[in-house]
């Protein structure tokens, strides 16, 4: 998945010499980030980059792909089962909490972090998965021709290894 900051705003940090440099913001997005499977023991992140105004992860649901995953249930640590979250919410817990605490460090209630949707892709073989994997952490290296495409009138950011 693919989410970017509010109006493209570079937020998050700075790519410098293919490294990505975060702030405090993107040391706080990480975080959140990180901790996403305590919240749905159900996921697993796999690789994931935090940009200056964006960030790509790949996120594992454990359970999709049956012919049913609503009635998968995975036992958590205490024994309760779980539904599998669903990547809209997963996503919502994420835009929410992050634009919470950010607003509450700034005290800016109710300004947007994020842009209000994200992009998803759905890996389907391991070919897939180790270039989608590739382009997340070659992405501080391509930072600048990503900034090109889109100010030359791209309605979004163009991943040619996805393609």
């Amino acid at each position: 998945m693919t989410v970017c900051a509010n109006n493209r705003e570079c937020v998050f940090g700075n790519a410098q010499n293919g490294e990505m440099i975060m702030n405090d913001t993107g040391k706080m997005i990480d975080r959140w980030w990180r901790e996403l499977p305590r919240k749905y023991n159900m996921i697993e992140i796999d690789e994931y980059k935090i940009m200056p105004n964006h960030m790509h992860g790949i996120i594992t649901i454990v359970g999709a792909g049956f012919p049913r995953p609503d009635t998968f249930i995975r036992m958590d640590d205490k024994g309760r089962g779980n539904r599998a979250p669903t990547l809209g919410q997963i996503m919502a817990y994420f835009k929410y909490g992050t634009t919470k605490q950010i607003n509450a460090i700034r005290n800016t209630p109710g300004i947007r972090l994020w842009q209000r949707n994200y992009y998803d892709h759905i890996i389907r073989d391991e070919e897939s998965l180790n270039k989608i994997r590739e382009y997340i952490i070659n992405n501080p290296v391509h930072w600048e021709g990503i900034i090109t495409i889109v100010g030359a009138g791209y309605p979004r950011p163009y991943y040619p290894v996805w393609n």
